[in-house]
């Protein structure tokens, strides 16, 4: 097995999945997340680079976000789009990291996608309420 597979089991992968979904009834953004291995590219421009990829540039209010991790590198980015990145102070994304980062240094990494996935809904809801014509605009599977 790989270490992208070995990351999350197929029911922590559901969990996340229901994470995800939860977090988004809070908020008209739209949340991914991306696992892989490894990357070549300095981490950030890689999970920009997945981030086009996914097409998560494409919601109506540009207001997608992308938790990526890197398995190997122990690295992990959360990018989020112009749109949020134009409304919100430029710390914004630090306590959704901090939450993340606090499970992953003690091997929790379903818990901590969990957490930060939860906190970047209430983080977006601010800005970016829930409208009753919002549709799910990106699919909520993990990508890898």
């Amino acid at each position: 097995m790989s270490k992208v597979e070995e990351f999350l089991t197929p029911a922590e992968e559901k969990e996340i999945i229901s994470a995800i979904r939860t977090a988004e009834t809070n908020t008209s953004g739209e949340i991914r997340v991306h696992i892989e291995a490894t990357s070549d590219k300095e981490h950030y421009k890689r999970a920009l680079e997945v981030f086009h990829l996914l097409k998560m540039d494409n919601t109506k209010d540009a207001n997608a976000v992308l938790i990526y991790v890197a398995v190997k590198d122990h690295k992990f980015v959360i990018y989020g789009d112009k749109g949020i990145n134009d409304v919100v102070p430029k710390n914004f994304w630090d306590t959704t990291k901090d939450v993340i980062q606090n499970q992953f240094v003690k091997g929790n990494f379903k818990q901590g996608l969990i957490d930060g996935i939860l906190k970047a809904g209430l983080e977006l809801k601010t800005h970016f309420p829930w409208q009753t014509d919002d549709i799910n605009e990106l699919s909520n599977e993990i990508s890898k």
